[in-house]
């Protein structure tokens, strides 16, 4: 810091100056971005898939396939979107230890970002998190806790980093959907757009994606808008999350009647999903720019998971499997109104993170304590024969008793 003062008498008014310049900080800013930049341009977008639907429905089902970023997950855009934020924001030095508080993918994405730009890296993860995730976080050279008894991750991200005093709680809860630019011609809304152009029905009906910061659905949502487009937005949500139940509750009210506090709506409890799904509603969740939300129940996540996988052959993680038993349950709808177009869903993260989880049936049965059969059977027969009937739900016990 630079203080410089000009004046002679004691009881005049002076011109001070003072100056916190950092020319090393500056330069290292500028490199940073330069990094970010590189890794945005020498990745090539991701793929879009179509999943197969019998073609005389008319009705084409597209699956954009992030998890092939260089971090394995959709999260890819979000981590450099919040770091170019925080950068640019004047928040992140060549010192800063950058926290994160995340489920898992986020915090994976954050590592491999705070690496390349050589920074230490904390994640709060809930106990839940996967063994793979885990291990990818510390792959990437960042650290891993767990939050207190309460397992609240952002309240134990956010004293981690009071406590140090070069730490930055990066918060993707609250500057997600800040960080995301809706305008431009890169993020994930505006390249489905480009890369299904050439197809029998080049403007989808509706886009569906699940919330866990929100930052993603306010990304689409709001690009849909800017580029004028028709297309709708489906939010997919796992079940006993907060996201559902308030959005029902506020979306139809004017905004000048939405709780101002988020964290005062009405509470949810933790996902068994990882990646979506939220005990409380997030700053960067948008319900304005949201038409439709669905609940999914667990068991249809997971079945549906699998359902990718035995007819895509592409391993994804349980949140992809809420997106596609969304994205099913809308092909079902308009077939059943004689309606033709498209419908597009997001691939989230890798399966090989869960292998230990959700792909383990074990675990699903004494963990979760959940039966995938009646949504696996629903699933199958609704793509045999065009008919969706609902399941109805049995838990493992029940299942046994029958």
């Amino acid at each position: 810091m630079t203080t410089t003062q000009s004046g002679q008498d004691t009881g005049s008014v002076t011109t001070r100056i003072v100056d916190y310049y950092d020319g090393r900080k500056r330069a290292w800013v500028k490199e940073a971005i330069r990094l970010l930049h590189a890794d945005a341009t020498r990745s090539a977008d991701t793929h879009v898939f179509r999943f197969p639907l019998p073609p005389q429905w008319g009705i084409d089902l597209y699956v954009k396939d992030e998890s092939v970023h260089p971090s394995g997950s959709l999260k890819h855009r979000m981590a450099r979107a919040l770091y170019l934020h925080a950068l640019c924001s004047g928040w992140i030095g060549p010192d800063t230890h950058v926290i994160e508080a995340s489920s898992g993918s986020t915090a994976v994405s954050e590592a491999y970002f705070a690496q390349l730009l050589d920074l230490r890296f904390t994640a709060v993860v809930p106990k839940s998190t996967s063994e793979e995730k885990v291990a990818l976080i510390k792959a990437y050279g960042g650290a891993v806790q767990n939050p207190g008894d309460d397992g609240d991750i952002e309240k134990a991200a956010a004293h981690l980093a009071e406590g140090d005093d070069k730490g930055h709680f990066m918060d993707q809860f609250t500057y997600a959907e800040r960080a995301y630019d809706y305008r431009d011609d890169h993020n994930v809304a505006a390249t489905v757009f480009q890369q299904i152009a050439e197809e029998r029905h080049p403007e989808p009906s509706w886009v569906v994606v699940g919330a866990g910061t929100g930052g993603t659905s306010a990304t689409i949502g709001r690009h849909i808008r800017f580029s004028r487009r028709d297309t709708r937005v489906c939010v997919v949500d796992p079940q006993n999350s907060a996201f559902f139940p308030n959005w029902k509750t506020h979306r139809g009210q004017p905004k000048s009647r939405w709780p101002r506090d988020p964290s005062t709506w009405e509470k949810g409890s933790p996902s068994h999903i990882e990646g979506i799904g939220r005990p409380r509603v997030e700053p960067s969740f948008l319900p304005a720019v949201v038409d439709r939300m669905i609940s999914v129940p667990d068991a249809a996540s997971i079945a549906a998971m699998r359902l990718l996988l035995s007819r895509l052959r592409h391993r994804a993680g349980p949140s992809t499997g809420t997106n596609l038993w969304g994205a099913l349950r809308i092909v079902a709808e308009m077939l059943s109104n004689g309606q033709k177009g498209s419908v597009v869903m997001l691939m989230c993260d890798q399966g090989e993170r869960y292998m230990h989880s959700y792909y383990d049936d074990k675990w699903v049965e004494q963990t979760l304590r959940l039966n995938l059969e009646p949504y696996t059977k629903a699933l199958e027969d609704f793509l045999s024969t065009g008919n969706w009937e609902e399941p109805v739900a049995a838990t493992v016990p029940e299942a046994r008793k029958a």
